[in-house]
């Protein structure tokens, strides 16, 4: 395991499920820090929409596609050394087989599986992870005030399997230091008391699996 990013961080990752916030933390992370920012550009995907209408039909060619799509991304990493400035991500490359285990069946998967190990791209571990939590009935809010219409079409059903699986991933995950976060009632978009808490916790961050939640209970 890597030990602790500290202030000399270069490479942050912010993950969680749809709707949890993670691409507005990335873009706010990498403008404090001065850092470059890497999106996972879903909108991108052409067949995510169609995805979203029929989840039978359209998850192997979304899964695919984006599997493509990062291993594009990890080459421009290393072409340009983004990592010489600092970088921040909204995605992990783990997620993609993530994702794929809850969209694709049997058959499918086995296939993605086989694709994925043969072709999927070595990305460098993170110096951080920061994993954005949040019940389904929150996420469920945000995608409906963010109001894409292809998103329209998610359901409690999905949202509640990908939230599954992102905390099997996590319970598990030890490559790199982990920041664990409630982001249910906060604001970290924003200027303000909870950014700057949890600013304090990424800058001092060491070795393991830490906490980060203003709350007096943790949200289930």
């Amino acid at each position: 395991m890597k030990p602790g990013p500290g202030r000399g961080s270069r490479y942050l990752v912010v993950e969680g499920p749809i709707g949890v916030g993670k691409t507005t933390l990335a873009r706010r992370l990498a403008t404090h820090f001065g850092c470059d920012l890497m999106l996972e550009r879903a909108e991108e995907n052409p067949f995510l929409e169609r995805f979203y209408q029929d989840p039978r039909g359209g998850a192997l060619p979304t899964q695919l596609h984006f599997l493509f799509q990062r291993m594009r991304q990890v080459e421009e990493l290393r072409q340009a050394d983004l990592f010489a400035a600092g970088l921040v991500a909204d995605f992990m490359l783990a997620k993609e087989r993530l994702f794929a285990g809850v969209t694709l069946d049997d058959d499918e998967y086995r296939l993605y599986d086989e694709v994925y190990t043969r072709l999927g791209p070595e990305a460098p571990e993170p110096d951080l992870v920061i994993f954005l939590q949040a019940p389904v009935s929150v996420l469920l809010e945000r995608i409906a005030r963010r109001g894409r219409p292809m998103e329209r079409q998610i359901d409690s059903a999905y949202l509640q399997r990908l939230v599954d699986a992102y905390n099997r991933l996590f319970y598990h995950y030890d490559d790199a230091p982990l920041l664990i976060v409630n982001a249910a009632d906060i604001d970290l978009g924003t200027e303000g008391s909870d950014f700057a808490r949890l600013l304090t916790q990424v800058e001092t961050i060491g070795q393991g699996r830490h906490y980060f939640n203003p709350l007096p209970v943790a949200l289930a």
